[in-house]
């Protein structure tokens, strides 16, 4: 169900953390929680329809493929981990409390109203420098990169790695980093390096602003787990692809 749900939230990875966080404060696993959280910024359908239009068909087909395989596989691992177990069993026990026991008093609207905006200026603070000083850095790269540096370094095995990294750390949102990644992987029409281009657009999921704000609600452990996951996921995949492309 998280699978089939996220592609329809056209999200960037932050802005699912407050989606992720009430998903699981209303008791649901830690499981469908984090697929839910991987699945949208990776694949949603704004995403997917601007990867097919300004990149390839193919190369959206395989990162739907990619992401939805990559997400699966983090919720699965991490539902099964004594700490993802923990998480879990703690929101699922403060929602199975019997109501009777307690009365729980609902603020009025416009408290809730301007909690919910601490919370979203709390994130702004945390996550605004770490998008700035990304989008920057990106920029820079497609406007400034030489083309030979791209061959040389960006291509093959070495460049899929790069790209894996390039792709997480240094945070844009999910749109623009389509459209960056055309302006440094395809030239005149050609894909330089299919596997590097897949293995940079999967790097979305687990940037740094998103792991610091996950880490807030669940920890660190859930964080690391996840984006250790999500960074295989993007290297193995964008091999693969590169070795059935031909492009490594």
């Amino acid at each position: 169900m998280a699978l089939g749900i996220a592609p329809f939230l056209t999200v960037c990875s932050c802005t699912m953390v407050p989606l992720f966080a009430g998903v699981l404060y209303s008791g649901a696993g830690i499981g469908p929680a984090l697929t839910f959280l991987l699945m949208a910024p990776a694949s949603n359908i704004l995403a997917i329809l601007l990867t097919g239009e300004l990149i390839s068909w193919e190369m959206a087909g395989i990162r739907v493929l990619a992401s939805a395989t990559t997400a699966l596989a983090a919720g699965i691992i991490i539902s099964r981990t004594p700490w993802g177990k923990h998480i879990e069993q703690e929101h699922q026990k403060v929602i199975s409390q019997p109501t009777s026991a307690v009365e729980v008093a609902k603020p009025p609207l416009n408290e809730r109203l301007v909690t919910s905006l601490k919370f979203a200026v709390y994130l702004a603070r945390m996550i605004l420098p770490y998008f700035i000083a990304g989008l920057i850095a990106v920029s820079y790269l497609e406007a400034f990169l030489p083309e030979e540096i791209i061959k040389g370094y960006l291509t093959g095995v070495k460049g899929i790695l790069l790209a894996s990294i390039l792709g997480g750390p240094l945070y844009t949102p999910t749109l623009v980093e389509i459209v960056l990644g055309r302006g440094i992987w395809v030239k005149e029409g050609i894909i330089l390096s299919k596997g590097a281009l897949l293995s940079w657009l999967m790097g979305q999921p687990y940037d740094f602003a998103n792991a610091l704000a996950v880490s807030r609600i669940t920890g660190w452990k859930i964080v690391i787990n996840y984006v250790i996951i999500a960074w295989t996921g993007s290297i193995t995949f964008g091999l693969l692809y590169g070795l059935l492309s031909g492009s490594l």
